[in-house]
């Protein structure tokens, strides 16, 4: 079982390698074009797992699928395991565009040139898998030593979907965000951005960059007022920290929502792990079109409390609609975000 999960590490760091040494090594703005081609390849490979998840689950493949699945008693074979590594997937890229509102929300507080945004995705999804690796390993031990710890988990989502329905988000200002303020009273900030560093060191070469093509080179008082090797940071780890910020609080519905499909480990990761490779492409794909899917949110609240009864009447849903209930879980959660879509986009306002 160990060298599944140290050859799918090693699958996934290669490809983030691949990602930002070699596709991405020179900083640029990410068209909507090269945008959709990308969240294209990650959706594919996220779909094509599914065909190892099946024989995998199917053969045993290293010990995989021989426990039984804590949340409905049965030992996953190759179809079951499918179906609840796509549900899985579904639910947590659902749930990741409600992350892609916050994330432009942050990016256009600080300024951040578009040609930087990628940089601050990349190190932000890279920090949030091992965020949500730590999240799910802790999650999974819980219950299987705590089953009822379920019950909890399936109250907090229907809690957090009725909030979402009822609550109108407001618009915050995210310099006011007590982490960004504590950052900044500890860590000299410089005044404007620098290259695409996260820090620099004055009187360095990279505390010279930063100007953009047709912009006026301005005087970095903080930087001028700093003395000579001194490291300071730059607003460019301000955002950065605030994306990992957002994330964390994004895991705590995102991670319990998964748990009512499966807790297998593996499943459960690897299914987040596809969802949030393709969040940088999803960010750069939507971010011009936030307007038009004004009623997608309320899809996602409405996910978020089907699938919290679907943790609390488990064993009930076995019962009635037996052990394929997970496909009609799918079926559902495919249905409320196509219904979301659709009516966001009937009711978007024509651009003139």
């Amino acid at each position: 079982m160990l060298w599944i999960w140290l050859g799918f590490i090693a699958f996934i760091l290669s490809m983030l390698a691949l990602d930002l040494g070699v596709f991405h090594r020179k900083a640029h703005v990410v068209s909507v074009k090269e945008a959709l081609g990308w969240s294209a390849v990650w959706v594919t490979l996220g779909l094509l797992f599914s065909v190892f998840v099946y024989y995998g689950y199917e053969s045993h493949w290293l010990g995989l699928g021989l426990a039984p699945d804590p949340v409905d008693g049965l030992v996953n074979d190759g179809g079951s395991a499918v179906v609840k590594y796509i549900a899985g997937y579904v639910v947590e890229k659902s749930l990741s565009v409600d992350n892609v509102f916050v994330i432009a929300m942050i990016f256009g507080a600080f300024a951040v040139p578009a040609i930087y945004q990628h940089r601050v995705l990349f190190w932000g999804v890279l920090g949030a898998l091992v965020m949500r690796g730590a999240m799910i390993a802790l999650g999974a031990k819980l219950i299987a030593e705590y089953h009822w710890i379920l019950y909890v988990f399936g109250v907090f989502l229907i809690l957090t979907g009725v909030k979402m329905l009822l609550v109108k988000a407001e618009a915050t200002d995210p310099n006011q965000n007590p982490l960004v303020r504590w950052t900044r009273r500890f860590i000299p900030i410089t005044e404007r951005f620098h290259g695409e560093h996260f820090i620099v060191k004055v009187g360095s070469r990279q505390a010279e960059e930063g100007v953009l093509p047709g912009e006026t080179s301005l005087p970095d008082r903080v930087l001028g007022a700093a003395k000579a090797g001194t490291w300071l940071a730059t607003p460019l780890l301000l955002a950065l920290i605030l994306v990992e910020f957002t994330d964390l609080i994004f895991a705590v519905d995102s991670i319990p929502a998964i748990f009512a499909i499966t807790a297998d480990p593996f499943l459960v990761f690897t299914s987040n792990v596809f969802a949030l490779l393709g969040l940088r492409s999803l960010y750069f794909a939507l971010a011009g079109m936030m307007d038009r899917f004004r009623h997608l949110k309320v899809a996602l609240a409405v996910v978020l409390v089907v699938v919290g009864v679907k943790m609390l009447m488990a064993s009930q849903l076995k019962a009635w609609i037996g052990p394929s209930f997970n496909f009609w879980l799918l079926g559902l959660v495919l249905a409320i975000l196509a219904a979301g879509v659709v009516t966001s986009w009937r009711s978007a306002p024509e651009k003139s």
